[in-house]
């Protein structure tokens, strides 16, 4: 009986382990797209000719 357990736990192993690789690698595509989107909304804000837009507190009244 000790076999068929052992194969049957062998069998069970790579489908677990295709199943595991598959969530780490769906994961560590959400969290790039994640920290892709975090990235581009945490940028400072551009004028269209790429110059930093500084705003009235850049700005000096002399």
């Amino acid at each position: 009986m000790t076999d068929q357990n052992d194969k049957s736990a062998s069998q069970a192993r790579p489908s677990r382990d295709d199943r595991l690789k598959s969530a780490l690698r769906e994961n560590l595509k959400r969290r790039k797209v994640q920290a892709r989107e975090r990235a581009a909304s945490t940028d400072p804000s551009q004028n269209d000719d790429g110059s930093l837009n500084e705003g009235a507190a850049g700005k000096t009244g002399h």
